[in-house]
């Protein structure tokens, strides 16, 4: 009786063994295909480069802003202010813009971002595929008090400019931010940091 006790017991044991081994391997696949999914889905905005066309982008109130690629389109019209920035996604996914700040004063690579309640939400959504070029724009109008700060830092001929957006299905959110100086050629766009919003930042802190 003891020896089949024993028996018992150590099969018992052996398939609980296979049980666990086979839960974590099926865990560690699913969170693989996971992952290869979310990486399908992952955009990533740059500066888009001199090559790329140029677009011409519309606000309610004002008709077919030229921006040429690599650059960025900034107009000041009676009490109005237009900023437009041409962008590329070289991610794999969609990136669906929701909103940008523009600070009033330089932003380098190593000042944290804005926190979220500072992003001027965008009123439409704003899509640019995987490969391909799009823009991200902002307007202030009349006597607002963002526009005199801002209008400071036109007249220096630098802007920082951050970009809120995240995969179609509004995951995978990314803060990006941008300067935007001003050329002989006109103003021009350069890439400074990228920010994960909803996983580790694994690089290491200054």
């Amino acid at each position: 009786m003891a020896i089949s006790g024993l028996a018992t017991a150590g099969g018992t044991l052996a398939l609980a063994v296979t049980t666990y081994a086979s839960v974590r391997s099926a865990n560690k696949a699913a969170r693989a295909a996971e992952l290869s999914l979310l990486a399908g889905l992952r955009p990533l905005l740059v500066s888009s480069t001199e090559v790329d066309p140029q677009i011409r982008v519309n606000f309610s109130d004002l008709q077919g802003v030229a921006v040429p690629g690599g650059g960025a389109a900034v107009e000041m019209i009676e009490d109005r202010l237009y900023v437009v920035v041409s962008l590329r996604n070289v991610g794999a996914g969609i990136a669906v813009l929701h909103g940008g700040h523009v600070y009033p004063e330089r932003q380098g690579g190593s000042a944290e971002h804005a926190e979220l309640e500072a992003f001027t939400r965008i009123r439409r959504d704003i899509y640019v595929p995987p490969g391909d070029v799009g823009y991200w724009q902002i307007a202030w109008r009349g006597d607002d008090p963002v526009k005199g700060a801002v209008l400071r830092e036109v007249e220096s001929g630098y802007l920082s400019v951050e970009v809120l957006y995240g995969d179609f299905e509004g995951g995978q959110r990314v803060i990006s931010r941008f300067g935007v100086g001003r050329e002989e050629r006109g103003w021009r766009v350069s890439t400074i940091r990228h920010w994960q919003l909803d996983r580790p930042d694994v690089r290491p802190r200054d």
